[in-house]
């Protein structure tokens, strides 16, 4: 059993407590007469007790320093208006005095310390009636003025903040020694502050009602209004909380506020801040007529679909050293600090992007399926919209089909592992092929093959062993020789495996990070992995990162880190530091980049995403990915506005799409990148750029497309096609692993290998996709 909390200061006795209360009514600016009467039943003891009261009244502290309250902080999105969140530890919103109506002011005092604006911190025509009732074994009092009352509630609230148990048990504890503290405290403060300061403060910082601090806060949850427009009844009813703010909460026990309203109601009409018609009036309304109760929701529950970006916004705030050296500092400020935090969200974008990731998979789908959508801003970095099928939830027994782990960032920052990014990687072996002087209309041989590690492959700061790998495709007679672009369009992972034989796969990864490709696991710790299969996306990212990167060639060539938060202000109206999106101009050479994008608006006219093309003629690009056996599906892609990226798959474990696989009561033998997450992203992208305008891209580099070719490669095997990508058995889109030891964690089988019944075009099964498929020698991941 835990021992019991000892008080640290000096215990005192009722008799040395009336040594003391003569002592505050000397020094409090009230002694004369009535000093004198006071020490009259206690002539015989006169000596002792001045002597008492001068001994125990030095070692009392005598000086308060209130510090800063602890208020609630905002989170908005980037109208400036539309609030996401509340958060804090008491809920409260500080105001100044002259923001606070008189019927409130006159309320309080009338309840709380009629002679308010007349003593000098204690009221000593209470003190006599607290001595007779402590003396004769009655409840601990005080007769605790507003001032005194003040002083507790700045103790409990430091206390608190300096997580300090033993201050926070002594500054509640009702023991005499707590009175004489806060008596002298009183006084000392009296000295130091005005009294409208004082009541200010107490406004503030007292407690009205469950979870409800400062009259601000009350008139808002209670009323839906501000302190400044409280009329008289409003006022009583505020008033009187305070008392016991569990009990008498209107929204708790209507009943019991409503008496207790009529109380206070009654003292304002005995002290003449109310009329007999105002009392009359007020004590015939009944409590609930008065009433317009607004919810009193904090955290990221409540911000209802946006609440995926409202979570990852409070991980930011969380780990950024910029709000502070430590977590507690971190934590402190915000469920402490009183911030306005604008962030980067577009409202509309949002509901746009809730809306297609629900339709696209319904939360309750009998597949388990998950989704997510999220939009970035070209050149900016900023985070646009962030939704994903399943509601949030990160309560300790979460409701069916919910969950608080954030599908479209990294494990650091949303408890996400990512996933397999598979063909949506290949971008960044294009911009490298690009950058070693190479073309798009060079062709390149598509053959089916076996590898050898060490001897087909080159990589300046790797070395691999003798392991043998053999890629293929997932549809179709991926075979001969082809351009790069017919390559990248139909995403044909032979072709693309060719391609990494002859760089320096260094150099492909060195570009990818570059680019903005980011590991999302935090044991990779930010680094690619450098191994052949890493071109058909083996290694794990999020889609906040990933469409991230694809921003880059949106933008030509400049990188931004995702950002959330635009502006951060104080509760002292001063602007904090904010996280930088520290764009990179030049991350990828601009005609690199926009060669790149000049391949990737193929994909969606004549490659893997055909028939996903944007309305009105819009000019975009972008990439199909399936992950190994079809667990993950992707497309990115973009205009010059906006990168998005929409993953399809299951966040918990890896759930092959295929073997007549049914999703939201569609039935395919194999789900790829073009099957539902391009279909997603087109209607979505379609309706959040309707009436925008519609500028192209940057002109490519020519010369980097009409370069000469070289001799075509021999064909070996007449086999492959596609877009899974992978083992020694096939698929395109879906990554692939190198059979044998150095790639442990690669994936070892592919897809299905060689079949035909899969064509290119948008993933329909007819037989134009499967002569698409095999014209282009690819699937459609």
């Amino acid at each position: 059993m835990a021992s019991p909390v000892r008080p640290r200061g000096r215990q005192i006795n009722a008799y040395q407590l009336v040594a003391l209360f003569l002592a505050f009514v000397l020094v409090s600016g009230v002694g004369g007469v009535l000093a004198a009467g006071l020490l009259v039943p206690l002539a015989a003891g006169a000596n002792t007790a001045t002597d008492t009261a001068v001994e125990v009244f030095d070692e009392l502290p005598a000086d308060l320093e209130p510090g800063p309250l602890s208020e609630q902080s905002r989170i908005y999105a980037n109208d400036g208006t539309t609030r996401l969140a509340t958060f804090y530890t008491e809920n409260r919103i500080v105001v100044p005095l002259d923001q606070v109506s008189q019927p409130m002011k006159d309320a309080v005092i009338a309840i709380e310390d009629k002679r308010f604006w007349e003593h000098g911190g204690v009221d000593v025509e209470g003190i006599p009636r607290a001595f007779v009732n402590n003396l004769t074994g009655g409840s601990t009092q005080g007769a605790s003025t507003l001032t005194q009352q003040y002083v507790k509630n700045v103790l409990i609230e430091q206390a608190v903040r300096d997580d300090d148990v033993m201050a926070q048990h002594e500054a509640k504890a009702d023991t005499l020694g707590r009175k004489a503290r806060e008596a002298k405290l009183a006084i000392s403060l009296e000295k130091q502050m005005t009294k409208e300061e004082i009541l200010q403060g107490y406004l503030n910082i007292a407690q009205f009602g469950r979870s409800v601090y400062g009259v601000e806060t009350a008139a808002r949850h209670y009323f839906n209004t501000t302190a400044a427009e409280l009329n008289y009844l409003q006022a009583a009813t505020i008033a009187g909380i305070t008392k016991a703010p569990g009990k008498y909460d209107p929204s708790a026990d209507a009943e019991l506020a409503q008496s207790r309203r009529n109380t206070v109601l009654l003292t304002m009409y005995q002290q003449g801040y109310i009329t007999k018609e105002e009392y009359d009036t007020g004590w015939k309304t009944p409590i609930a007529d008065t009433l317009s109760i607004q919810p009193l929701e904090a955290g990221c529950q409540a911000s209802g679909g946006s609440a995926f970006f409202c979570d990852y916004v409070t991980k930011i705030i969380m780990s950024d050293p910029v709000f502070g050296e430590t977590k507690d500092e971190r934590v402190g400020l915000l469920y402490r600090g009183g911030l306005d935090i604008y962030t980067t969200l577009d409202p509309n974008m949002q509901v746009a992007a809730e809306q297609h990731a629900a339709a696209a998979v319904p939360a309750d789908d009998p597949s388990q399926i998950e989704d997510a959508i999220v939009s970035i801003e070209p050149g900016t970095g900023k985070i646009l919209a962030m939704a994903q099928n399943r509601a949030f939830d990160n309560t300790e027994q979460p409701a069916p089909n919910t969950t608080a782990v954030n599908y479209n960032v990294d494990q650091a920052h949303g408890s996400s592992n990512g996933f397999s990014p598979g063909s949506t990687w290949k971008p960044f072996v294009l911009a490298e092929w690009l950058k070693e002087g190479h073309s798009l209309y060079e062709t390149v041989s598509a053959n089916k093959r076996t590898w050898t590690l060490n001897r087909d492959f080159h990589a300046s700061c790797a070395r691999f062993g003798t392991e043998q790998w053999t890629p293929a495709n997932s549809d179709g007679p991926g075979s001969g020789s082809m351009s790069v672009l017919k390559a990248t369009y139909n995403s044909v992972n032979t072709a693309y495996t060719t391609m990494a034989s002859q760089l320096d796969l260094c150099g492909v990864a060195n570009t990818a990070k570059a680019a903005g490709f980011q590991p999302s696991m935090l044991v990779d710790e930010g680094e690619v992995k450098v191994r052949p299969s890493m071109i058909l996306g083996t290694q794990n990212s999020s889609p906040l990162q990933m469409a991230a990167a694809y921003a880059t060639f949106a933008s030509g060539g400049t990188y931004c880190s995702p950002i959330a938060i635009t502006k951060v202000v104080g509760s002292d109206g001063q602007e904090l530091p904010v996280p930088s999106a520290n764009c990179q101009p030049n991350a990828i050479d601009p005609q690199i980049a926009n060669t790149v994008t000049y391949a990737l608006q193929q994909v969606l006219t004549q490659g893997s995403g055909r028939g996903n093309a944007l309305a009105d003629g819009r000019i975009s690009a972008g990439k199909t990915g399936t992950a190994n056996n079809n667990t993950h599906t992707w497309f990115i892609g973009y205009t010059p506005q906006v990168a998005t990226a929409v993953w399809i798959g299951n966040a918990e474990g890896d759930v092959p799409m295929n073997g007549r696989f049914t999703i939201n009561g569609k039935t395919r033998s194999y789900w790829y990148g073009s099957s539902l997450a391009a279909p997603t992203w087109r209607d979505y992208m379609n309706q959040i750029l309707a009436g925008q305008p519609a500028p192209g891209f940057a002109d490519p580099d020519w010369q980097r497309i009409n370069a000469p070719a070289p001799p075509p490669t021999a064909p070996t095997t007449p086999e492959g096609g596609g877009d899974q990508g992978g083992g020694d058995q096939g698929g395109g889109d879906q990554g692939g692993g190198e059979d044998g030891g150095d790639q442990p964690d690669a994936d070892a089988d592919g897809g299905r290998g060689d079949r035909g019944d899969r064509g290119n075009g948008a993933g329909r099964e007819t037989d134009l996709g499967e002569w698409l498929g095999n014209l282009g020698g690819g699937g459609n991941g």
